[in-house]
């Protein structure tokens, strides 16, 4: 069977599926040449990430494809319902990339609270001469340790938010429309473990109580945290987006921080992505990363390695 993987696979997703007798294409065809790339090399399974769309046109203009993989946890980027509804089995990964996810929040976190994000825009331009007006500007800094973050969103990897907040000394509220509870086990390096049961809350006392907001919800019909949202938070509050663009709305955020109710913001993930806002991009109270929560060298081997696993157990039975 003919494998496309146009957004990329890791080496061992690589070789585990060619040890299983696939043969696998990764060389990355333009969305518009797609679906003719795709009936020309017959291919029969898709492995695409949030580069690649997948919609009707090719669901419906392909019939040679079996099978769509998403290396990741969305599936905005696939019209997935169709899909099945004609024959074509969708898969994805949402375990493989918590961790990286859940550790970008924190060092997007670190940074807002320490104001490293534009620390390092400032120091190379005027750090050998405006030192301590430099030291000045940023040296009222805060600590975590003992602030309350609120996670909106408590799945794989609000859950892993919460270990490290945890590990961190930090308080934790989590809100989820589905989840009632959920238990958080810290592991140590000698084998102990703690197991404490976080209770979730609804959004809005969430809201009222945090003093760090971090989403991780699917993509949404509208906004999640907009103005009348932001104006029942802490003056001072700090919020990470990692989740998707249109779930935090852009304008409503930019009126916080200059109103001072927003003390940074982060973003991983834009409205207008691929082509965000100036306005935000050139912000010096947010933090910004372009798409990148489950872009590390552990993550995209475990999303290689779960994508092959679940192909060659489903077509090698």
């Amino acid at each position: 069977m003919k494998i496309l993987a146009n957004d990329g696979i890791s080496k061992s997703g690589i070789n585990a599926l060619k040890a299983a007798g696939f043969e696998i294409l990764t060389v990355q065809v333009a969305q518009a040449q797609l679906q003719n790339y795709i009936n020309e090399h017959q291919i029969e399974i898709l492995l695409v990430r949030s580069a690649t769309k997948v919609r009707k046109d090719i669901i419906d203009n392909c019939p040679s494809l079996k099978m769509i993989g998403r290396g990741g946890v969305g599936m905005d980027n696939i019209d997935v319902e169709y899909a099945v509804k004609n024959g074509i089995e969708v898969i994805n990964t949402p375990a493989a990339s918590s961790e990286s996810v859940a550790e970008l929040v924190f060092a997007h976190l670190f940074g807002g609270v320490r104001f490293l994000h534009d620390s390092n825009r400032n120091m190379p331009l005027d750090g050998d001469t405006k030192f301590n007006e430099l030291k000045k500007s940023y040296g009222a800094g805060r600590e975590l340790r003992g602030k309350i973050l609120g996670i909106i969103g408590f799945g794989r990897i609000g859950r892993q938010v919460a270990k490290i907040a945890l590990g961190c000394g930090m308080e934790v509220i989590a809100s989820d429309h589905e989840v009632g509870e959920a238990d958080i086990t810290l592991s140590f390096y000698d084998g102990q473990q703690i197991t404490l049961k976080i209770k979730t809350a609804p959004v809005d006392n969430l809201i009222k109580q945090s003093d760090f907001i971090s989403l991780h919800v699917p993509s949404q019909s509208g906004y999640l945290i907009g103005k009348e949202e932001i104006s029942k938070m802490k003056d001072g509050v700090g919020i990470v987006n990692t989740a998707r663009g249109g779930v935090l709305d852009e304008n409503a955020l930019l009126e916080g921080i200059e109103d001072g109710k927003i003390s940074f913001a982060a973003l991983d993930v834009f409205e207008n992505e691929p082509s965000p806002s100036i306005k935000v991009l050139m912000h010096d109270q947010i933090s910004l990363t372009p798409h990148i929560g489950a872009a590390t060298e552990e993550a995209q081997d475990r999303i290689g390695t779960e994508l092959a696993s679940q192909i060659i157990s489903i077509f090698r039975k």
